[in-house]
């Protein structure tokens, strides 16, 4: 891969910071837009504008075909079985909650139990938290050792039969743990267990087969997938989807509303109510024709050796200590610095242009679990090279000379 050329179909890379160029090492939190995706929501606006599916004049078919393109092109991408699998939501966050609340609405009552781990994200915690607050379920946490990796022995051992749903991330975004899901599932499907996968992290990282993973949900956010904010997707099995009851209520979602009943839409237009982000859900469909471009198989290639590259030079840094070492792990390297908050590591490594992550990255429960209050991150991107690292490690030589430390 010529990585300098990828690079250069992001517009943002000839912005300086501080008079510094740009790196960008913030990825898990958000990854930068190439130029045929922001070329997309600007055409999208100027030239072809229209809601979908309810007009039938030329704007509106053409609107409503592109946006069932991005359907099928995910539907593709994650390799489901049916394009009627593919809901859109706003982010991975909402994916998630769709499920737990009409999940829960439909199978959780007093005393079930819902199986996550000690590394998830606030995104899949929270929203099983409301059934724990409003259904009096019980949410019960796999432990992690010391390097990150779930214990699966205990996870298995936590199993029991008021087990009604297991939500696990794939890859976690401060270990950079990429979790055994198709293990995890296995175990579940002896137990007739159903699965969500947050795959947030893992979707623009590692090659994502829902068939071979045969998980019943998987919740991905486009924003993290070099894509537009306020666009999320949810697969989910479509026994699940033509099962559960709608999430929200409105236009689009309908079949047929009279003043004593309403019938609702096939699945996947039952979860689409209102208007949608349609302009956001097109280009999307940029991102993952980028990331094809390039190769997902290429990407895995590149970004793993970025990260030895990386994880090599932080350990050679006096001071700086890298938190986790998982089995299998993707570019996200959290660390901290004895003497220096992560927030100070942040702000003055940005004097050099550098952006990190600082704080407890929405996972206070893994950080208690380390014993750590924050942390400071730096994630890869596609567009990442090894100067980028450089200038980082250089950064980091910096802040510890602003605290005299030796």
């Amino acid at each position: 891969m010529d990585i300098n050329l990828i690079k250069s179909q992001f517009p943002i890379f000839t912005k300086k910071i501080k008079g510094k160029p740009l790196v960008y090492l913030d990825s898990s939190n958000s990854s930068q837009k190439p130029t045929s995706v922001l070329n997309s929501l600007d055409y999208f606006y100027r030239n072809e504008f229209s809601n979908i599916g309810r007009s039938i004049h030329s704007l509106a078919v053409n609107a409503t075909n592109k946006y069932e393109e991005t359907r099928t092109s995910i539907k593709n991408f994650i390799n489901a079985n049916s394009k009627d699998e593919i809901v859109f939501t706003k982010n991975a966050t909402e994916s998630i909650n769709l499920v737990a609340s009409t999940f829960g609405q439909e199978n959780i009552k007093k005393g079930d139990e819902i199986l996550i781990t000690e590394l998830e994200h606030h995104s899949n915690y929270v929203p099983w938290h409301y059934l724990r607050e409003t259904k009096g379920a019980i949410i019960k946490f796999a432990p992690i050792n010391d390097d990150g990796d779930i214990i699966i022995s205990k996870l298995k051992e936590l199993i029991t039969s008021k087990t009604k749903i297991i939500a696990v991330t794939h890859l976690s975004n401060v270990t950079g743990t990429i979790v055994p899901i198709k293990e995890i599932v296995e175990i579940a499907r002896k137990k007739n267990i159903p699965v969500l996968v947050d795959g947030c992290q893992s979707a623009p990282h590692i090659k994502i087969d829902v068939k071979d993973l045969d998980c019943d949900f998987y919740a991905i956010s486009a924003h993290k997938v070099y894509g537009p904010t306020g666009v999320g997707i949810l697969y989910g099995k479509k026994k699940w989807l033509e099962k559960l009851p709608p999430y929200i209520g409105g236009g689009g979602m309908i079949n047929e509303v009279n003043k004593d009943k309403i019938t609702y839409a096939s699945v996947p237009e039952k979860y689409e109510a209102g208007t949608m982000p349609t302009a956001e859900v097109i280009a999307f469909n940029e991102s993952i024709k980028f990331m094809e471009s390039i190769g997902i198989q290429n990407i895995i290639k590149h970004e793993k050796e970025l990260t030895n590259y990386a994880l090599e030079k932080l350990k050679k840094i006096n001071s700086v200590k890298i938190i986790g070492n998982p089995k299998n792990k993707a570019g996200v390297i959290s660390f901290v610095i004895k003497g220096i908050h992560p927030h100070d590591i942040s702000t003055i490594v940005d004097e050099e242009g550098v952006a990190i992550r600082a704080g407890h990255h929405c996972c206070q429960i893994l950080h208690n679990r380390l014993n750590l209050s924050a942390t400071a991150r730096a994630s890869i991107g596609v567009y990442n090279t090894k100067e980028d690292i450089d200038i980082l490690c250089k950064a980091i030589e910096n802040c510890r000379k602003v605290f005299e430390l030796k």
